[in-house]
């Protein structure tokens, strides 16, 4: 039908949108103002007016902020000191009198023991004192506090030591590097490296170079290995897989392989961990026929290929579709003396279940233990995901007792998958069941699986017993988030219960959980069918103040609302002028017309 409609009502028209994006041209970012001159019912009127007063479109504008910091040369490292500083202060807490034997064997006893706290003021009163402390038991504690991130404490402990008279060897300052790494602090781990007193091992370049390379700084990296080649520690065999990995990322697997070159050049072998980063490199560019051929050359090179360099090409040949060279390449592998593995044979049922193929998939499964493989969950997970995709509800149920009567125990994917499909299925009652059983198998029930079953019991009407899962999720320390509401609040909205949907949303927000457009919508669907139009249209309004922009299901809910309370008349030509302004497609807008 004609959207345009010209009334012959004493309704003598409006003018929807007034300041609609003056400024900005129609952007989607301005205050829009509804004039309406009417002569009709106050109740007509006040819909409209409250309507027109409400609609923003409000986007989130999001601004992009770009860092300017260069990567500091390496070549120019500052001469930072960890400390250098002198232990000033008396220790707070008295400690035996012991001599300095009996002092190290008391702080190695605090180490083993796992007294980080009370070894570190030991520690310090040992050095107040003037004993020199034993570095083995002072390298623990550094690595127990990096263990705990508090890598602050560790940088104490080596201050401390050094303040002693004590001589850290490279162990120690690898330890506090390796803390430091993993912390994220990688300025402070070459600060140390910088201004060590013993000299740096290749362990300690390692660990730098892991840090840099998976920060993607390998610009810096590559400095730092110049830097290890003029102070004559030789990079190992691990140095140069870690660069070869990063540059496969960063470069390519051509630049990789002028680093394969270099590192034959200085007299290192290549391991089978190099040529398979290099075979994941080539497959991951989307050259498999490549990657095939260098598998084959390996033993030219004086190494064999392992189960995890044909798990790479099995994997890549399974997403590209070509399962018959799978096959041909499983046989191949079993021909030569490489057994295949859990994760060879999961590659392969995966991408069968994907493709539908769960009878092959199930051949598979069988195949396992004949190899020496027992199946895990991760082997199961995809034949259950696919009996519930086929809604073979039943079947899925006989795999899932067929896997734990063969001593593999379900994870929480498995749970998920089932309840997912139950809940979809609409048989909620079953779902709920599984979930009470879940803590009783071992399982422990994770967010996602609560609003699952939150979900499910919110579609068919049972909000009472959703709300009781709610309760059930907070008191296990499980903290909702706006998915959890946005179900609670659309399932009591749809049974009527719309003061009670609008208290969880007034919760969800005392919890700092952000309301999305879906959870304003529910609401105002629920205020409408209420024939509460107003307090929708206020809903609208309040939507906007707190920034969320409304959506077109939005505006729809609102007009359909308006004909609800028996003004189809004027809700359709609000209908007419939010198509013409472009807020509602005209798809959209001949779907509610049909509704009206």
């Amino acid at each position: 039908m004609d959207l345009i409609v010209h009334s012959n009502h004493t309704y003598e028209g409006f003018c929807l949108f007034h300041h609609f994006c003056k400024e900005n041209n129609r952007s989607s970012s301005s205050l829009i103002g509804v004039r309406v001159s009417a002569k009709v019912g106050s109740r007509v009127n006040r819909h409209i007016r409250k309507l027109r007063w409400s609609g923003v479109f409000a986007v989130s504008e999001v601004e992009a902020f770009h860092s300017n910091g260069k990567v500091r040369n390496f070549n120019k490292l500052p001469n930072g000191h960890i400390g250098k500083g002198h232990v000033t202060s008396s220790p707070m807490h008295s400690f035996p009198n012991l001599d300095e034997s009996e002092s190290n064997n008391h702080l190695r006893k605090l180490v083993r023991n796992g007294e980080l706290e009370e070894g570190f003021r030991f520690l310090e009163s040992m050095v107040y004192r003037g004993d020199i402390p034993d570095i083995i038991p002072c390298t623990s504690l550094i690595r127990g506090f990096c263990k705990i991130g508090n890598t602050r404490k560790a940088t104490r402990i080596m201050e401390v030591i050094e303040d002693s008279g004590a001589v850290p060897d490279v162990i120690t300052y690898n330890v506090l590097i390796s803390g430091y790494c993993r912390a994220g602090e990688i300025e402070k781990a070459l600060r140390v490296l910088d201004r060590m007193s013993v000299a740096p091992d290749v362990v300690t370049y390692n660990t730098i170079l892991r840090t840099l390379c998976d920060s993607g700084k390998l610009k810096q990296a590559m400095e730092v290995l110049n830097w290890q080649l003029q102070k004559e520690c030789y990079p190992d065999v691990i140095t140069y897989t870690i660069l070869i990995e990063a540059t496969c990322r960063e470069g390519g697997v051509g630049q990789a392989m002028k680093l394969l070159d270099e590192m034959r050049s200085r007299g290192c072998k290549p391991d089978v961990v190099t040529y398979n980063v290099l075979v994941n490199g080539i497959c991951k560019e989307g050259r498999l026929d490549e990657a095939i051929k260098f598998l084959n050359s390996m033993p030219s090179y004086g190494c064999q290929p392992n189960v995890i360099t044909h798990n790479i090409i099995l994997r890549s040949m399974c997403s590209t579709g070509r399962w018959m060279d799978a096959e041909k390449l499983l046989a191949e592998m079993v021909g030569k003396g490489c057994s295949p593995s859990v994760v060879t044979f999961n590659i392969l049922i995966n991408f069968l279940c994907r493709k539908g193929l769960i009878g092959r998939a199930i051949d598979m499964l069988e195949k396992m233990p004949k190899h020496g493989c027992t199946p895990n969950s991760l082997s199961y997970n995809p034949l259950l995901h696919g009996f519930c995709k086929e809604k073979k509800m039943e079947r899925a149920i006989e795999y899932l007792e067929k896997m734990v009567s063969r001593g593999c125990y379900p994870d929480i994917v498995t749970y998920n998958t089932l309840l997912t499909a139950l809940c979809k299925d609409g048989n909620v009652d079953a779902a709920v069941e599984i979930l009470n059983q879940l803590s009783s198998k071992g399982c422990s029930p994770v967010l996602i699986t609560y609003n699952t079953v939150i979900d499910g019991l919110s579609k068919v009407g049972k909000t009472d017993e959703a709300v009781k899962l709610l309760d059930e999720m907070r008191a296990k320390g499980l903290k909702p988030d706006i998915i959890t509401y946005s179900s609670l609040i659309g399932g009591l909205s749809r049974e009527g219960k719309v003061d009670e949907a609008i208290m969880f949303f007034h919760d969800l927000r005392s919890l700092g959980v952000k309301p999305n457009a879906i959870t304003y919508n529910s609401i105002m669907l629920g205020l409408c069918k209420a024939r509460q139009t107003e307090r929708a249209i206020d809903f609208l309004a309040y939507m906007v103040s707190r920034g969320c922009k409304p959506t077109e299901v939005s505006y729809t809910i609102l007009i359909e609302g308006i004909a609800f309370e028996g003004l189809a008349k004027e809700a359709l030509d609000l209908l007419n002028e939010l198509c013409l302004r472009g807020v509602v497609k005209k798809s959209s807008a001949e779907q509610v017309a049909v509704r009206m």
